[in-house]
């Protein structure tokens, strides 16, 4: 029996159309029926504005770490350090899973342009530098190391953290910055910017320890509201730094910042409202402070008690994990766009009766107020095929089309 076919769960009320979506692409070597180039028509239409009126069909996300699927797609044993690392390596992958993108879904997704050194800036020092937290490659992925272990270590860290921020930018830049910023501006090329950010509870509980983090809220207050308030202005600062690096005055600096923070889930609402909130509040009043500016969470993990809180930083953006649903999203967030909520394991596993049901109920509870991108619910897996890809947009393209208004 093909995999998924009775693993349905509350979906069986999709099960009917699911089945027979994937039975026509068994019958045709695992590729379901859709036009190719009529898809990617109406999908450049409808990610312009997801809530759109007239938008023809639903979006599809699927670009979280798509570069994960490379490896069991071309039949190549793991290896992602190595695909981070190896230009040459990483080019001919991304060739190759390209090239039979093309085939399978008519789109070639991943880069094959190679890095140009001579226009590309040395690393600046990041946040975790500056919290002493060290880069570490560890089980296939990065991880930040912990930097303090105690209530006095914490103090003596963050110490050392404010005496930095006096000369953030002699510690932040490199050697040589000044020739390199004034040769690499001269042709145009400003240095990155900061608008992507482990968001404060993930960088808390990596730089303190998820259990430490939780008992300092609770026990020690004053402390937690110290290390909150250190983090806020550091994170402000450096964005101040790195504008003014690329040549922006504050009023003229691009809007948008993106959180990643997975642990949030960890906290109680009183603890995320005292230590979180704050500081996400804080910056995107600095760098979203228009309706449409881009203000975004991503949290693959149960975000459920959580979410009345963050509706009060009117998110444009979110992908949570597959523990809630769409509706339960919408209810509390009327104007963001969900990522979701398809489960990534679903779609690494190849269920593919599952795949289509989910997305049938998702777009169900989507179709009134629209303002969904059909996505999984944290980063694509390793094991995620073009076919699965390929049997959302034959899903998409059959049962999820917009009427026109």
């Amino acid at each position: 029996m093909h995999a998924g076919l009775d693993v349905i769960q509350d979906r069986s009320a999709f099960l009917a159309e699911a089945k027979q979506l994937v039975r026509e692409a068994q019958a045709h070597d695992g590729l379901a029926p859709v036009d190719l180039e009529q898809f990617w028509h109406d999908q450049d239409l409808a990610c312009a504005n997801p809530f759109g009126a007239e938008i023809p069909q639903c979006p599809m996300g699927m670009r979280l770490l798509l570069e994960c699927a490379v490896f069991d797609e071309l039949g190549v044993a793991e290896d992602a350090l190595r695909y981070e690392q190896d230009e040459a390596y990483r080019l001919n992958l991304n060739r190759a899973w390209n090239d039979k993108a093309w085939r399978i879904i008519g789109r070639r997704l991943l880069p094959e342009t190679p890095h140009q050194p001579d226009r590309a800036y040395s690393p600046v020092r990041q946040l975790s530098d500056l919290f002493e937290s060290a880069r570490v490659w560890q089980g296939g992925s990065w991880w930040l190391e912990q930097a303090a272990r105690d209530e006095n270590e914490l103090e003596r860290l963050l110490d050392r953290v404010e005496r930095r921020l006096e000369n953030l930018r002699g510690f932040l830049l490199p050697d040589g910055w000044n020739a390199q910023r004034e040769r690499l501006m001269q042709q145009g090329v400003r240095p990155p910017l900061l608008r992507m950010l482990r968001g404060p509870v993930t960088f808390a509980t990596s730089v303190f320890g998820a259990e430490n983090l939780i008992f300092l809220i609770q026990d020690h207050p004053r402390l937690a509201e110290r290390f909150r308030d250190v983090l806020q202005r550091s994170i402000l600062r450096i964005a101040a730094t790195l504008d003014a690096e690329a040549g922006y005055t504050p009023a003229e600096a691009p809007h948008g910042f993106h959180f990643n923070d997975d642990n949030c889930m960890l906290l109680t609402p009183a603890m995320y409202e005292q230590f979180a909130f704050p500081i996400l509040e804080a910056v995107f009043a600095r760098y979203s402070p228009d309706p449409g500016d881009r203000r975004f969470q991503h949290s693959d993990s149960p975000m459920g008690h959580l979410l009345p809180i963050l509706a009060r930083l009117n998110l444009t953006g979110v992908n949570f994990g597959p523990t809630l649903t769409v509706s339960e999203i919408r209810r509390q967030m009327p104007n963001t766009v969900i990522y979701g909520q398809l489960n990534p394991m679903t779609l690494s596993r190849n269920e593919e009766v599952n795949i289509v049901a989910e997305f049938l109920r998702d777009f169900a509870q989507a179709r009134a107020s629209r303002g969904l991108v059909f996505d999984t619910s944290g980063v694509i897996n390793n094991g995620t095929r073009l076919t699965g890809i390929r049997l959302v947009m034959a899903a998409i393209q059959r049962h999820g089309r917009y009427a026109r208004p």
